[in-house]
């Protein structure tokens, strides 16, 4: 008994579809298999679907051999994303559904013990795929379907649990795809919680931004500690151009691979600020792992990178930046993959002028505070 169900996998920021495969025979010994270069996440997935099946009224096939193809099979699948359509399609073999399910439709989802449907990474670039392979209908977890009705041309539908999208396909009239006002969840999203008119005084460090955002110049604040120099940093994405739509669809399509996305918001409507530790390494800075992540240069993409504490970092970390400074792009090369990351960014640093941080241009070290100078007489001495 064969029952086909499609899903899509995440590739970098981009994504293609996976057609979901399940074949239940008899046989005198039971076994599960998922084949088509699962990750763990897809194996452990197996586990989770038995129990939702159960505790939804569907008594899984216990007692019979199960093997689930994930297609392309040369292509490595990882994430938690094939829960949903992996269970509709053993569900399928069941006979829970008049029909076939159409190959218009493209589902997407983890389960819980429950049935209950969970959020996934990559909502958006799916989504995007669907388009571009021409399926209209795709159906996501409930807290992904504002970012995944960006998109124009599909119609996204979301679901809360099992039962009901074994209730969307059985039917499909009764459900409405989700409408969104894409103009307006981007003014929404474009809100800063702060703005440099907050700043007062410093002058010259505000003119000096004003110039770097005009021409989309990198730039180096030196002053002592308190001067001010990361409050500033923190306030330039509110003086650089409001992102466009498309800008906006790329950076969400990023912090949604990431896992960075927050689902309220469903779109990320203001340039990202990106301040990582000057602990950060070389990998967690570009990017990498086995299945390669989006880095700090790519997560800042159409935004600042902030490096604070400069001279702290260690010099391989800043080496591997030349080629995102030079070219916008990032590409990890693993020995199976190779994934290119857009990282167009404003970099942004701060450093103090010297390691104590009191260095003053005459060469003096003089400090901020003059209740502070080392020089200065003692209560005891002022008292006599």
């Amino acid at each position: 008994m064969l029952f086909k169900t499609f899903s899509a996998a995440v590739f970098g920021i981009d994504a293609y579809l996976v057609e979901v495969e399940v074949d239940v025979v008899d046989t005198f010994k039971p076994f599960f298999n998922i084949v088509g270069l699962p990750d763990n996440a897809v194996r452990e997935s197996r586990e989770r679907i038995r129990a939702a099946l159960r505790n939804c009224g569907l008594e899984p096939f216990f007692n019979k051999g199960i093997t689930i193809n994930l297609a392309p099979a040369d292509v490595r699948k990882e994430g938690s994303a094939f829960d949903l359509p992996m269970a509709l399609a053993l569900a399928g073999c069941q006979g829970s559904f008049f029909k076939k399910v159409p190959d218009t439709h493209v589902f997407l989802g983890e389960l819980s013990l429950d049935g209950t449907v969970r959020s996934i990474r990559g909502a958006l670039s799916a989504a995007l795929a669907a388009r571009e392979r021409g399926i209209q209908n795709v159906v996501v977890p409930e807290a992904n379907a504002r970012e995944a009705a960006v998109i124009e041309g599909i119609r996204v539908f979301p679901v809360k649990s099992l039962p009901q999208a074994m209730d969307l396909i059985n039917a499909p009239e009764s459900f409405q795809p989700i409408s969104v006002d894409v103009a307006k969840m981007l003014d929404e999203a474009s809100q800063y919680p702060f703005d440099m008119r907050d700043v007062r005084g410093q002058q010259a460090a505000k003119y000096a931004l004003e110039v770097a955002c005009a021409g989309s110049h990198n730039i180096l604040l030196i002053g002592p500690p308190g001067a001010g120099k990361t409050m500033v940093a923190k306030r330039i994405p509110t003086i650089l151009p409001p992102m466009s739509l498309a800008e906006a669809i790329e950076t969400t399509r990023i912090h949604s691979v990431a896992g960075v996305l927050e689902d309220s918001r469903g779109i990320v409507g203001t340039r990202p600020f990106r301040s990582p530790h000057h602990t950060i390494s070389d990998a967690g800075l570009i990017g990498g792992g086995t299945v390669p992540r989006p880095g700090e240069v790519s997560l800042g993409h159409n935004g600042v990178l902030f490096l604070d504490e400069l001279p702290e970092f260690q010099r391989n970390v800043l080496e591997v930046m030349r080629q995102p400074l030079e070219d916008g792009c990032v590409t990890i090369a693993r020995a199976a993959v190779s994934v290119t990351f857009p990282s167009r960014f404003m970099l942004a640093a701060a450093m103090n002028p010297c390691p104590c941080g009191l260095l003053r241009r005459d060469g003096s070290k003089r400090p901020i505070n003059p209740a502070l100078r080392l020089d200065s007489p003692s209560r005891e001495s002022r008292a006599a």
